[in-house]
């Protein structure tokens, strides 16, 4: 068996704004495998400034992966605790590989075209009239779930932009998630949980950065609507701290990114530890391109969790992979009459 690794830069449509600042561009790495004429593909989504592994041995590690390539997936998997996003990519590499097609990871009703994943919409962050024209567009295209990046700008504003979507539509019509990415103080954050509870909410992804595990334990336990966790979860490597997190924070919920947390094997193990203790749990991208994004959604469908998944960033590229993922009506479907365009993935 031979592997190689390549660099590949996304560009965004329009620059896309978090509380963290605003992405143009977004590094991803694909493995490639290749045995008896056969070729297997992973994509390792790193997101710099995010991800655990923004290291700068992480092309280093990239080299030393496929040079052992020869230890198989399960010990590859162990010698890269510390790189989920390398974790993924060599999971899906294997699994693409084993395939009687290579895009076709995980054979089931969504990838026949008879059933769909129900998404979320993301309204990125921006100015309130750039927010509001997403919902807009959002709530026009079908969507019964909208997620909002909020905590960039004005509160009173994003506050404006919340009453708005409840001017018109109620929480049985639209679920509204938002995500703060741990944009609030820690002694503001009851503060301003407690003004947006009066939108009714689903959830609010990260109030608080992590880390701060004494307060966001508080949080949980006092706030008035459901809190998820998100970046908490990232760096927490063993199943012993994994349990120990969610035992001291109870979270409502916890949204789970293989790319960040170690891959196939490391979101089944947070899933596990969560319906334990009675947490909510879904699955989301972490901004991959459509190949990365293709082996998620696949392996998703067949958790078979029916709340709507943070699925939806396929067309958030100039030059993605034309692919068979296709949103319609806020749902993700797999087209079979389409087909994959890798013109430009020359090492494919």
């Amino acid at each position: 068996m031979q592997a190689t690794y390549h660099k590949y830069i996304l560009n965004f449509k329009r620059p896309s704004g978090t509380s963290r600042g605003v992405m143009i561009e977004k590094e991803t790495w694909f493995i490639v495998l290749e045995e008896n004429g056969k070729k297997g593909i992973g994509e390792c989504g790193i997101l710099r400034g995010l991800s655990i592994d923004d290291r700068a041995d992480y092309e280093e590690k990239l080299h030393w992966s496929c040079s052992n390539i020869h230890l198989g997936k399960d010990k590859l998997w162990e010698a890269l605790l510390e790189f989920p996003s390398i974790q993924f990519g060599i999971e899906m590499a294997f699994q693409s590989l084993i395939s009687e097609n290579p895009f076709l990871l995980f054979p089931s009703d969504f990838t026949k075209g008879k059933k769909s994943i129900e998404i979320n919409g993301l309204v990125w962050m921006g100015e309130e009239a750039f927010m509001k024209q997403q919902i807009e567009e959002k709530l026009a295209n079908g969507y019964k779930c909208i997620k909002l990046k909020i905590g960039a700008i004005d509160f009173d504003k994003e506050l404006q932009l919340l009453r708005y979507i409840r001017q018109y539509f109620t929480p049985e019509q639209v679920e509204i998630r938002v995500d703060a990415n741990g944009a609030f103080s820690l002694s503001e954050a009851l503060y301003k949980l407690n003004q947006l509870s009066e939108f009714e909410l689903h959830s609010i992804e990260q109030p608080i950065q992590k880390n701060n595990t004494d307060t966001m334990s508080e949080l949980c336990r006092t706030t008035p609507f459901p809190i998820a966790l998100d970046e908490e979860l990232i760096g927490v490597f063993s199943t012993e701290e994994k349990e120990v997190l969610l035992q001291k924070i109870k979270p409502q919920y916890i949204i789970l990114k293989p790319s960040f947390v170690g891959g196939f094997r490391g979101t089944q193990e947070w899933i596990s530890l969560a319906e334990k203790y009675n947490i909510g749990w879904w699955i989301t991208s972490a901004l991959e391109s459509n190949i990365g994004l293709n082996a998620i959604a696949q392996w998703t469908f067949l958790l078979n969790n029916i709340m709507p998944q943070g699925l939806g960033t396929g067309a958030l590229y100039t030059n993605n992979y034309n692919c068979p993922l296709e949103v319609s009506q806020g749902q993700l479907w797999y087209r079979t009459e389409l087909n994959w365009d890798l013109n430009t993935a020359d090492f494919i």
